[in-house]
C-alpha cells in the first residue's frame, strides 16, 4: 500500500447526507443498478479522456486501448470497479464526490416527505449516480489520478456513507479511477462472477466500449494462472451505431437510462441515421417522468454529441429548441470536426439543419405517441405539457404542429383535466361557427363557473378552459389552428357572428337602445374605474361582468409581469351589464342617486371577484354591502 499524504476528514454538504439517506433507504428494491450507474461514469471518464487526447494526446500516457474493468474478491466481500478514462484531481474528487453542484437541489430535497416509496420514486427526477454504491457497500473507496498529473498525485477517497469522508495523496502509477466496495452484510450476491455478469449483460451491453471480467476458472487450483485472463462481457459497441433491427426495446430502455441517469423507462424513442447531403444518426427519448429542475430554463440540458464516435460533449444545447429541452438522447455526426466547440456550434449551419430535423423528428415522436398511446400521452402531457407550450412563441416554424400538439380543459368533457386537443373541438364546432373560443384565469374552478360562459352554456358552444400560468401568453402567440382564429370570451365586444341569428342581432340593438340612460347614469358612478359601460350579449343568469380591452393586459400576464417585477400597463375594464336581470331592473328603477352609486360598486366589485382578481379597496365593498344589508333588514 502506498504511503498517504495530506489526509483529511472533510464533511458531506448538507444535500449529499440528504441524498445518500434517501439512496441508502429507498432504493433497496433495485440494489443491482448501483453496477450500472458506476459503469455508465466509468463510461462518461473515458469518453472524456479520449475527446481532451484529440487536443493533447500525452494524456494516453502510451496507454490507448480504454476498458472498463470488473472484479471481485468473496473472501474480503467487495467488488472493484476500474476505468482508464480521464481520473479526477485531488479538487475534482472533492467537488464531485463531496458536493452536487446542481442548481435546485435543496428546494427538490424540501419535497421528499419521508415516505420511502414516494421518495424513492422522486430520486428518479435527480438521477442516482455514484453514491448509488452505498446501496450495496457499508464502505466506498476510491483511487483516482487525472490524466496528465505525475504518479505522486493520485488520491485516495474513503467513505462510510454518514457525514463525512476521508481524502489524500496517494502514488498511482495508472490514470484513471478505481472504486472499492465493500460489501454490506446480506449482499454478498455481488461478488460474484455469474451476478456480475448477467448484471452487466442486463444493463450495460450498450455501452460502446469494454467491459472485462476475469475468466471463470474451472480445474485444479495448482493449474490456476498467475495472472487473471480477462474476457469482455458485453457487445461494445455503441448502441446507435447498430441497426435498430438488432436493438430490443429493452436494450433501448437500458441504454436511455445510462445517457439520462434516469431509472424508469422512456415513453417513446426515434432511432434514425440520415444520409445524403448531411449525414448523422439520433437517438431520441421522450422520459417517463419530468426531472427535478425542468422549469430552471438556466439548468443542464442538450443531447450528447458524438462526432465520427467520438464523444465530443454532454449536454449540447443546440440541436434542439428549448421548449424541447426534456428530450434525451444522441446525436453522432460525420459532418463536423473533432474540435468542434460551443462557439462554433452556436454558428455552424450545418448545426441549424440539424436542429430543425431533430425538432421535426421530436414532434413526429410525439404526434405519433398522442395518436396510438393517448394514456401514455396523457402520462407525458402531465410532466411536460406546460413546457411544450413555450413552443408556440419560440417556433414559428412548427406553431400549427406542436399547437396540434396542445391539450386544454374544456365546457364539453375533462371535469378540469387538459384532454381536449384542437383537433377535438374543431371536430365539434357548431354550424356557421369559424372561431376556436377560450377563457383564462386562475383555476379551473373559477373559469368553469365563469358569468363569461353563460351565452356558450345557452348555446351549446364548446369553450377552451385555460388555468396554467403561460396560457395568457400563450395565446399572444397562437392566433388560429386549420383556419380558424382564436377569441378570448373575456375580451373586446363578442360578436359570435352567424351564430347569432338576424333576429338576435336586432333584439340586442333595440335593447341597447332603450338602456342608453342607465349607461351614462353608470358611467357617472363607476367613473374612473370603467373604460366603458355596455349592455351584455354574453350573459344569461348573473348581474353584470367586466371584460378586457381588445389591446388590454388579462389577469394572468399581469400578475407574471408583477411577480416578475416589471412595470404593468394601466388599464380599466369595460363594465358589461344584463339588462334582463332583476338586479339591473331595480338599479335602473331606483331614484337616489347616492344609493344608486352604491348599488353599482358592489356589482362592479362582484364581477372583478367573479373573474378572479382582488379588490382595489375591499373595505369599501364590505362597508356598502353593510350598509345594503342593514337596509334590507330594517
Amino acid at each position: 500500500m502506498s504511503v498517504e499524504t495530506q489526509k483529511e476528514t472533510l464533511g458531506f454538504q448538507t444535500e449529499v447526507k440528504q441524498l445518500l439517506h434517501l439512496m441508502i433507504h429507498s432504493l433497496y428494491s433495485n440494489k443491482e443498478i448501483f453496477l450500472r450507474e458506476l459503469i455508465s461514469n466509468a463510461s462518461d471518464a473515458v469518453d472524456k479522456l479520449r475527446f481532451e487526447a484529440l487536443a493533447k494526446p500525452e494524456l494516453l500516457e502510451g496507454g490507448a486501448e480504454l476498458k472498463i474493468r470488473v472484479t471481485f474478491d468473496k473472501d474480503a466481500k467487495t467488488v472493484t470497479l476500474e476505468d482508464n478514462g480521464i481520473g479526477m484531481s485531488r479538487e475534482e474528487t472533492i467537488a464531485h464526490l463531496g458536493t452536487i453542484a446542481k442548481s435546485g437541489t435543496a428546494d427538490f430535497l424540501k419535497n421528499l416527505s419521508g415516505d420511502q416509496k414516494k421518495d424513492s420514486s422522486l430520486i428518479g427526477q435527480f438521477g442516482v449516480g455514484f453514491y448509488s454504491a452505498f446501496i450495496v457497500a457499508d464502505q466506498v473507496e476510491v483511487f483516482t489520478r487525472r490524466a496528465g498529473l505525475s504518479a505522486g498525485e493520485g488520491v485516495h477517497w474513503s467513505s462510510k456513507g454518514e457525514g463525512d469522508f476521508e481524502i489524500a495523496n496517494v502514488e498511482k502509477a495508472e490514470r484513471g479511477t478505481r472504486i472499492v466496495l465493500h460489501l454490506k452484510s446480506g449482499e454478498e450476491e455481488f461478488a460474484d462472477g455469474w451476478r456480475l455478469r448477467n448484471v452487466i449483460k442486463k444493463y450495460s451491453d450498450h455501452i460502446g466500449l469494454p467491459i472485462e471480467l476475469p475468466k471463470e476458472f474451472h480445474g485444479e487450483e495448482k493449474d490456476k494462472p498467475a495472472e487473471p485472463e480477462w474476457e469482455v462481457v458485453n457487445r461494445a459497441s455503441a448502441l446507435w451505431t447498430r441497426p435498430r433491427t438488432e436493438v430490443t426495446d429493452e436494450q433501448y430502455q437500458e441504454f436511455y437510462k445510462h445517457v439520462s441517469h434516469d431509472y424508469d423507462n422512456p415513453l417513446s424513442w426515434s432511432h434514425n441515421k440520415v444520409e445524403g447531403k448531411l449525414e448523422y444518426t439520433s437517438l431520441l427519448y421522450v422520459p417517463g417522468r419530468a426531472p427535478f429542475d425542468l422549469y430552471q430554463r438556466e439548468a443542464p440540458r442538450g443531447l450528447k454529441l458524438y462526432v465520427q464516435r467520438v464523444f465530443i460533449m454532454d449536454q449540447a444545447d443546440e440541436f434542439l429548441p428549448l421548449y424541447l429541452r426534456f428530450i434525451k438522447g444522441v446525436v453522432d455526426s460525420n459532418d463536423l470536426s473533432l474540435n468542434v466547440s460551443r462557439e462554433i456550434l452556436q454558428k455552424d449551419p450545418v448545426i441549424d439543419s440539424m436542429k430543425s430535423a431533430l425538432t421535426k423528428r421530436v414532434l413526429d415522436m410525439l404526434e405519433k405517441l398522442a395518436k396510438n398511446e393517448p394514456e401514455q400521452y396523457k402520462a407525458f402531457w402531465k410532466n411536460f405539457g406546460q413546457v411544450l407550450k413555450e413552443g408556440p412563441a419560440e417556433d414559428f416554424a412548427n406553431k400549427e404542429k406542436i399547437a396540434g400538439l396542445l391539450r386544454f380543459a374544456s365546457t364539453a368533457e375533462g371535469e378540469g383535466e387538459q384532454v381536449v386537443s384542437l383537433g377535438d373541438y374543431i371536430s365539434r364546432l357548431k354550424d356557421g361557427q369559424d372561431k376556436v373560443y377560450f377563457l383564462t384565469g386562475e383555476s379551473y374552478a373559477q373559469v368553469k363557473n365563469s358569468p363569461h360562459l353563460e351565452v356558450f352554456r345557452k348555446k351549446g358552444i364548446e369553450v377552451l378552459l385555460l388555468t396554467d400560468r403561460i396560457d395568457e401568453w400563450l395565446m399572444s402567440y397562437l392566433t388560429e389552428f386549420d383556419g380558424k382564429t382564436f377569441v378570448d370570451v373575456a375580451r373586446g365586444d363578442l360578436d359570435l357572428g352567424s351564430l347569432d341569428s338576424e333576429e338576435d342581432k336586432k333584439a340586442q340593438e333595440e335593447v341597447a337602445k332603450s338602456k342608453e340612460g342607465l349607461v351614462e347614469r353608470l358611467k357617472s358612478a363607476l367613473g374612473e374605474q370603467v373604460a366603458e359601460v355596455r349592455v351584455s350579449h354574453r350573459l344569461t343568469d348573473s348581474p353584470a361582468i367586466l371584460a378586457i380591452g381588445e389591446q388590454d393586459l388579462g389577469l394572468q400576464m399581469r400578475q407574471i409581469l408583477e411577480a416578475s417585477g416589471q412595470k404593468v400597463p394601466d388599464s380599466k375594464p369595460i363594465f358589461e351589464f344584463n339588462p334582463n336581470h332583476p338586479l339591473i331592473e331595480k338599479l335602473d328603477a331606483e331614484p337616489d342617486e347616492d344609493r344608486f352609486g352604491d348599488l353599482s360598486h358592489i356589482l362592479f366589485d362582484q364581477a372583478a371577484l367573479a373573474a378572479g382578481d382582488s379588490l382595489k379597496d375591499p373595505a369599501a365593498y364590505v362597508q356598502r354591502l353593510n350598509k345594503l344589508l342593514v337596509e334590507l333588514s330594517a
